[in-house]
């Protein structure tokens, strides 16, 4: 059975690695929700399996980086990773990761952060120089994987790792005041949440909400699709998180580098692909499915849902006419849901930026997602560590275009939020503020900073 669904997707015009990547991670997950206890006890055996064999497929060293025992305090080192795996990461025996591709912005740092995982991006040359079990510091801040360190360095890192902790101590100290400038201007701090399990961390770092959450990572790394109770559940933790306060989640935004499930094309070019709203409008089951689940769930709470990479107002209209046969499916079911969630877009292109006046009178928020924002308007792929140095958000002609975003939603009277990589660094957040952004989502362990 294993391997006549590694050939089907074979079929489909997926490369060997792919296939038996997908199907091992349906198996995994089938014996992990196994009712069967001795079958729930094999999944490292099958762990074991997808690692090595998808080591031999790759014609990588045959060593699994999962298989650590608890406590090893370990950095991985590679040339780079999907979001899916690095989802799957001990986090038990996986201190910090580190690889040659990527930028700050790309999907594997945004969601390394988010875990509370210390990654350095972008070494370029460190996983082909390294034998492996080197004593090694990972310091994210700087950038910097230091390698047999003396022992002077080591403690002079440990000084700085005390200090960074008081000051750490302190920022939590203050999370919960109201964030207010000194000229009076009141500023609404969200939290990005990537996985249901991150949101009572950001709940308690002063989070007034969520401003992003990315439903993508329920679904990179599955050769499944999570059914309707799965996501159901899912918001449903989120928005009880959060006690009555706006929770605004993100339709799918699969493609690019968070991977699509297996049967989905591969392509050249895929972020300027068959990604995001584009695919939800071209699989309308799987978009309905979600919807439902989003409906459901908005019974909790402020649910708000938000759709990615918008760039007509057709695909607004078509996306709220899919949302209400999922609410009519829901009546007919008399399964209670909300039929009036708030339906607003995610900013992140050009065009809908120039084109911003345009949607104002179809949607209730606009949400401006900086990262893609940037990387299409300056024409810089976000994960090319080559490209690092001209990834720069606070380029005139990005400035322009998201105040021109502010403006038409202000005088459209909808909330208008920066909820990109650019509001978690503080230098960048008084330079939208001062465009008169007045509402930023940040990764939770960005919040107390800022």
């Amino acid at each position: 059975e294993l391997l006549s669904g590694v050939e089907e997707f074979i079929r489909q015009n997926l490369g060997a690695e792919k296939a038996f990547d997908l199907v091992m991670l349906e198996w995994r997950q089938r014996f992990a929700r196994h009712s069967v206890a001795m079958l729930r006890e094999r999944v490292s055996d099958l762990t074991d399996v997808h690692i090595r064999v998808l080591s031999l497929l790759l014609d990588l060293p045959d060593h699994d980086p999962v298989d650590l025992p608890k406590g090893a305090r370990a950095i991985l080192v590679t040339h780079d990773l999907t979001p899916g795996l690095t989802v799957q990461l001990d986090r038990e025996a996986i201190v910090g990761i580190a690889t040659d591709a990527g930028t700050r912005t790309s999907h594997v740092a945004i969601l390394a952060r988010s875990l509370g995982l210390p990654a350095v991006v972008g070494l370029r040359t460190a996983a082909g120089a390294l034998a492996g079990g080197e004593r090694a510091i990972l310091d994210g801040t700087n950038g910097v994987l230091a390698i047999n360190p003396s022992d002077a360095e080591i403690e002079a890192y440990r000084e700085r790792a005390l200090q960074e902790e008081i000051v750490d101590a302190e920022l939590r100290r203050l999370a919960n005041l109201e964030s207010v400038s000194l000229d009076g201007v009141t500023v609404v701090l969200r939290a990005n949440v990537d996985l249901p399990e991150e949101a009572d961390a950001a709940r308690d770092s002063g989070a007034e909400g969520v401003g992003l959450m990315r439903t993508e990572f329920l679904v990179v790394g599955r050769a499944t699709m999570p059914d309707e109770d799965e996501q159901y559940r899912s918001y449903r933790r989120v928005i009880e998180a959060f006690a009555g306060k706006p929770v605004i989640i993100r339709t799918f935004d699969i493609g690019g580098d968070k991977l699509p499930v297996g049967g989905f094309p591969t392509e050249p070019n895929p972020f300027l692909g068959w990604r995001a709203i584009r695919m939800c409008l071209d699989q309308p089951a799987i978009f309905r499915t979600q919807l439902r689940a989003l409906l459901r769930a908005a019974v909790h709470g402020d649910l708000r849902i938000m759709l990615p990479l918008v760039v007509s107002v057709a695909e607004v209209r078509q996306s709220r006419a899919l949302l209400h046969e999922a609410a009519d499916e829901l009546e007919v079911r008399g399964v209670p849901y909300r039929r009036d969630v708030p339906l607003g877009i995610m900013v992140e292109t050009p065009a809908a930026a120039v084109a911003a006046d345009t949607f104002t009178a179809e949607v209730a928020f606009l949400s401006i997602g900086t990262n893609d924002l940037v990387q299409y308007t300056l024409a810089v792929d976000r994960g090319n560590a080559n490209l690092a140095n001209r990834f720069t958000p606070l380029h005139p002609a990005v400035l322009r275009l998201i105040r021109r975003i502010v403006d038409m939603g202000d005088q459209a009277g909808l909330e208008v939020c920066v909820c990109g990589e650019m509001a978690s660094q503080p230098l960048m957040a008084y330079a939208l503020l001062g465009l008169g952004v007045r509402q930023l989502s940040v990764a939770a362990r960005s919040l107390p900073l800022v």
